[in-house]
């Protein structure tokens, strides 16, 4: 199929940040495209051919909007599922597919899969309602401290929790649920998977995570991972086997642990670009949203090497800060060599909210890791 100026339409569910960046492609590319979001504001609304407001949840909303595309792709988990079924039905192309979407949106299905595929992944427990989850404790099948995970809509740390007495179970929603063993890791690792239709599939290099301690949010990704290659292979073949077990057909990020003892187990997937590939954009011969359009278009996937090793700073809301966002001390970060900026086009900030990331490149990792720590501790996401 002929995709470029051409009346081919690539339809997209969602227009968050990471839909905007899936267009500076579609743009370079001269690739038609429909974008829907429930908001007014969305980031990628300037940046498509055609943007709709509308409930990316409703059935109905997309199924019309699905009918309307060549191919339907989404930039976030929280979709209508039942409706990209049907359009499969209807021979509209899907990628990733509601099969895949389906399992990876529920937690407790997603550790499932991990277990029934013999793919490595803490143990767990499932529980139709976290009220339940005390009667297991007194009854001693299962031990404290444990990980809580709602096993639907958590994201960037909400829906997550670590249980250490029973007290801590009392504000929790009473939701279906897993609980995951607490696995003592030295490192949180990611590796991005890109697998086109024809079964062409590719990593990126391993990346290492660094965390904010409170908002259980990524600070940092630098790649490559400062670790022994024998690791990151590891994690790399790891990553292949999980794309492979879902014939997964886009790109697919594999968060994982990297244990005391070496080994390395499936954290969670999200079937989309991802946080731990922003540093592509300025650091690797293809960037994971050219990446993205690669794979769903069924093109011949890009090269996934560095061109020079990257680091990803968050730029989240400042705690104590809500209203019309202001990037203070911007210009003394842009000053800094090899220092990029990405700005969403979020116009409210509000604490620990994605509002951008910046990219620090160098020849040498260790130096750019020194520069991304000077860019947090200089800009600061306010209100005005």
């Amino acid at each position: 199929m002929n995709y470029f100026s051409s009346q081919f339409k690539l339809g997209i569910l969602g227009g968050g940040q990471l839909g905007k960046m899936m267009l500076y492609n579609t743009r370079k590319f001269d690739i038609y495209t429909k974008v829907i979001d429930s908001s007014a504001d969305a980031p990628s609304r300037l940046a498509c051919d055609e943007f709709i407001q509308g409930d990316i949840l409703d059935y109905e909303t997309v199924l019309n909007f699905g009918r309307q595309v060549d191919v339907l792709t989404f930039e976030i988990e929280n979709v209508n599922v039942d409706a990209l079924e049907t359009l499969e039905q209807e021979g509209i192309k899907v990628y990733p597919s509601s099969k895949t979407l389906r399992t990876i949106q529920n937690k407790a299905t997603q550790k499932l899969f991990y277990t029934d595929n013999g793919i490595p992944t803490a143990p767990f427990f499932r529980f139709a309602y976290t009220s339940e989850i005390k009667e297991a404790i007194n009854h001693g099948g299962l031990n404290l401290p444990f990980v809580w995970k709602s096993a639907r809509f958590g994201y960037d740390g909400n829906g997550v929790k670590v249980i250490r007495q029973i007290s801590d179970l009392e504000q929790l929603p009473n939701v279906e649920c897993i609980a995951e063993e607490l696995i003592p890791f030295k490192n949180e690792l990611a590796v991005i998977v890109a697998r086109n239709a024809d079964g062409e599939i590719k990593t990126y290099p391993t990346v290492e995570m660094e965390f904010h301690p409170e908002a259980n949010q990524v600070e940092y990704v630098l790649c490559p991972a400062r670790l022994p290659d024998a690791i990151t292979k590891k994690a790399e073949d790891l990553a292949l086997q999980v794309a492979t077990a879902f014939k997964h057909v886009g790109l697919l990020a594999v968060e994982m642990f990297l244990t005391k003892d070496d080994n390395v187990l499936v954290n969670e997937v999200a079937p989309r670009p991802h946080n731990s590939g922003h540093y592509s954009i300025e650091g690797s011969y293809t960037s994971q949203f050219e990446q993205q359009l690669r794979a769903i278009l069924n093109l011949p996937l890009g090269n996934t090497d560095n061109k020079v090793a990257g680091v990803m700073v968050n730029l989240v809301g400042a705690e104590n800060h809500t209203g019309n966002v202001h990037y203070k001390n911007i210009e003394t970060i842009m000053a800094m060599d090899g220092v990029t900026p990405h700005i969403y086009g979020k116009k409210q900030t509000r604490p620990f909210r994605k509002m951008g990331h910046v990219t620090i490149v160098d020849k040498d990792i260790n130096k750019a890791r020194e520069i991304a720590g000077k860019v947090k501790q200089t800009i600061e996401v306010i209100s005005k």
